[in-house]
């Protein structure tokens, strides 16, 4: 398995608390890149500014990222740019909430 896919399956077990579904099919994961040193670079967003995980959720991303052998390091940066909203979840997504 590919590392990306690794990170993905990691970043698919956590959930918005707010909303049933998992962060990375809701769309607030906007990239991962890997070096080749194996460091891994995210952005990512919440569904509002205010979120009450506005703290804690990105620290929970970060850190089961980090629990992957082959990675380095992990930078996640938290952005607003572009806001988040609900065209940016995956079709299971929006099945899942009946969108």
């Amino acid at each position: 398995m590919e590392l990306k896919e690794k990170i993905i399956t990691e970043i698919k077990k956590i959930y918005d608390p707010e909303i049933p579904v998992n962060i990375y099919e809701l769309g607030l994961i906007y990239n991962i890149n890997i070096d080749e040193e194996n460091n891994v670079k995210i952005n990512m967003t919440l569904t509002t500014p205010n979120c009450p995980v506005a703290e804690s959720l990105p620290n929970e991303v970060k850190n089961s990222i980090k629990e992957i052998k082959e990675v380095k390091d992990v930078d996640l940066k938290l952005v607003w740019d572009p806001p988040w909203d609900k065209s940016m979840m995956s079709e299971s997504a929006k099945l899942e909430l009946n969108l």
